[in-house]
């Protein structure tokens, strides 16, 4: 089978429904934040602070590059990796891109607690998160070939969904 790429803001439930999408169909499973921080042996708020934002867009760039020949996987990206070209097209030569779409207010309900968003660290709240939804919105869909409403659903229901137009 050919790969799936998740993308989507985070919150979206990008991790957990890969995780289900491999448990159910057999698949393996990159996630991409846990892979750059074995690799780095950092955390992503430690990148952002040391080596900064665009050294961390570039790590994803790399590792989306070096996915190229690998099939039959689930890969939980980034919120921020659609947002650079290079990257959608790598997605788009080695799999489909599905993009899990849902509201900030449930981003926020998700994501509330976390410390490990240095994007909302500081700014973690519903007008905020709504402002860089925005920004990022119209990338997303440029690069989905599926998109997947995620509010007030299961991951079983979203992978359902995902594997009745993918399969």
């Amino acid at each position: 089978m050919q790969n799936i790429f998740l993308i989507g803001f985070m919150g979206a439930g990008k991790s957990t429904v890969s995780q289900v999408l491999c448990r159910k169909y057999g698949m393996s499973l990159v996630e991409m934040d846990e892979q750059l921080e074995r690799q780095e042996q950092m955390s992503i708020p430690e990148i952002f602070e040391v080596r900064g934002e665009e050294y961390f867009r570039r790590l994803e760039t790399q590792l989306l590059a070096g996915l190229q020949g690998q099939e039959n996987t689930v890969i939980s990206c980034g919120g921020g990796a659609a947002m650079r070209q290079c990257n959608v097209d790598a997605m788009k030569k080695s799999g489909k891109i599905v993009y899990l779409s849902t509201r900030p207010e449930t981003v926020y309900e998700r994501v509330k607690d976390c410390h490990n968003r240095p994007l909302l660290e500081g700014n973690m709240n519903v007008a905020y998160i709504t402002k860089l939804m925005e920004v990022r919105h119209p990338k997303y869909l440029a690069a989905a070939d599926v998109v997947v409403e995620t509010d007030g659903r299961t991951a079983e229901e979203i992978c359902e969904e995902i594997c009745s137009v993918m399969i």
